[in-house]
């Protein structure tokens, strides 16, 4: 099976979409695919209500020097299947906070290690000490962010689990109820949504599991209450209300990949020279902004990553 255009849809036409029942002319509709997404369309989604502030949040050496994307917009412009069915980037903001239910919370740990169990999310955080970790964030949908996650290290928790020597990868799986996500019956997703990385991309300091931004809880829509943060690669890698962490030792298969796997592949590492099959991923438009910018190879991060990558074909091996 392949995902269809409006499953995966291109920026410049959703947002014509979305345009086309906000104004009542042509000329608007023109507009909003030449001009990307704009503070009238984001306007449409329901920025999350601010809560209240962690304490002892260190600030990380890993973070990027570039101004964050403001609170309003990465709490209501959002991918979350789940909620929005195909590519509707409003509706999570409306649906997630009053239908995912984030407490209690825990991740079934399981396969190749000697810590397999239940962990309640409390002793998930137990011990840890949260970061800020101001992230670039790219979609492969071709639009892009800046966000100032709270979080830990993968890594921390992957040895609280002691992994064995036939783990190679590991596998997430997201929270799925269809009782509180109705609109995932509009995808044929074979649910939950799952990814895997290999254990080394797991275990590099850049990978985090996030709970918060903006040092504050992270709200549903964004992927509450843990989520996965791999700022390097294509941000459907980054799987939201993990509920699940498998040790395996053959390659998982993601959602994405499962789906279509000629446009999505295992690794999704940030590319701007191998372009999605229907559109370019050379260059990028950062919410809030005018102008296009140039992507970065590995969003940015490739003196940190790009020796896990060293002798592959990078294009091959997507």
């Amino acid at each position: 099976m392949r995902i269809s255009r409006s499953e995966i849809t291109e920026q410049k036409l959703y947002l014509n979409r979305r345009e086309f029942f906000r104004a009542a002319t042509a000329t608007a509709v023109t507009a909003a695919a030449a001009m990307g997404p704009t503070q009238g369309i984001l306007a449409a989604g329901r920025p999350a209500a601010h809560g209240q502030k962690f304490v002892g949040v260190r600030t990380s050496r890993f973070s990027t020097g570039q101004t964050p994307t403001p609170w309003d917009a990465i709490t209501s412009y959002n991918n979350f299947y789940e909620f929005a069915g195909s590519d509707d980037k409003d509706l999570p903001s409306q649906l997630a906070p009053a239908n995912l239910v984030t407490r209690p919370w825990t991740i079934t740990v399981e396969g190749e290690c000697a810590g397999a169990r239940e962990y309640p999310l409390e002793q998930v955080l137990d011990g840890q000490t949260l970061e800020e970790r101001v992230y670039r964030h790219r979609c492969v949908e071709g639009w892009s962010m800046v966000i100032p996650w709270v979080g830990f290290p993968l890594a921390d928790f992957i040895k609280t689990c002691r992994p064995t020597g036939k783990a190679r990868y590991v596998a997430f799986d997201s929270h799925y109820d269809p009782r509180q996500m109705p609109m995932s019956l509009r995808l044929p997703f074979d649910w939950p949504y799952t990814e895997g990385l290999r254990m080394d991309e797991a275990m590099h300091p850049l990978a985090i599991l996030a709970v918060g931004l903006y040092r504050e809880p992270l709200p549903h829509q964004d992927g509450a209450p843990i989520r996965l943060v791999v700022p390097w690669k294509y941000g459907f890698k980054s799987i939201k209300s993990i509920v699940r962490i498998s040790f395996v030792e053959s390659q998982p298969v993601g959602t994405y990949q499962k789906v279509d796997p000629d446009s999505y592949g295992f690794y999704s590492n940030v590319n701007p020279a191998v372009d999605h099959p229907r559109w370019s991923q050379a260059t990028e438009r950062r919410i809030g902004e005018f102008f296009k910018r140039k992507t970065l190879k590995f969003n940015g991060y490739g003196s940190e990553v790009g020796t896990l990558y060293a002798g592959m074909d990078l294009k091959s091996n997507f």
